[in-house]
Formats: C-alpha cells, sequence, structure tokens
C-alpha cells in the first residue's frame, strides 16, 4: 500500500514522540485537507511508520514563519527556515499542515 505523504528519516522520531506536529510543505503538497486521514512514510525507504490526521492547513510565505511553528517542528525559527530553504531552494509559498498521530 503506498504512503500519502513521506517525511525524512530524521524527522520519524519527532513525528512519534509527538514532538512534531505540523509539517510545511511547497504548492505540490497543498491539496490535503483538514480532517483527512494519512498514511506516513520514510521518505529514504517508503515504509510506513504511522497515521495522521490533518488537523489545519494554512498557507505561509518562508518571511511569515513563528517561533511558535518552528517549536511545532521542534526545532528553532533559524533552523527551520534554513530545512525549508534546503529543501525547496526556489520556493518562498508554503503550506503549514498541522496533525495529530493517530496510530503506530
Amino acid at each position: 500500500m503506498k504512503n500519502d505523504i513521506t517525511f525524512y528519516q530524521r524527522f520519524k522520531s519527532d513525528i512519534l514522540a509527538g514532538l512534531k506536529t505540523i509539517t510545511i510543505r511547497d504548492k505540490s503538497e497543498s491539496h490535503f485537507k483538514v480532517g483527512d486521514t494519512l498514511r506516513v512514510g520514510v521518505f529514504e525507504t517508503d515504509a510506513c511508520f504511522c497515521s495522521i490526521k490533518i488537523t489545519n492547513v494554512t498557507p505561509v510565505t518562508l518571511n511569515q514563519l513563528t517561533e511558535e511553528q518552528a517549536k511545532q517542528e521542534n526545532m528553532s525559527l533559524t533552523e527551520l527556515k534554513k530545512v525549508i530553504s534546503d529543501i525547496y531552494p526556489n520556493e518562498q509559498q508554503f503550506v503549514i499542515i498541522a496533525f495529530q498521530l493517530l496510530s503506530i
């Protein structure tokens, strides 16, 4: 069965521990809606490791990111902006997808 969304391996433990409760994605992944239940996989291996439920979807630009959102990503604001810029080097428009862990 195919995963609906993937995360880099380095984020898996934070998601499972409930420390990472949002993800910031580009427009290619802006189709998710509140209430969607997603199978979550590891980007590098595609191995499924949990299910999540989408609780909020909010458009944002890189400059609008806040300390609160960085905390929801379990990193500092400086780290968050660097990670987003590294993953999406030519993008400025994103969506914040808030989620809750359903099952492991």
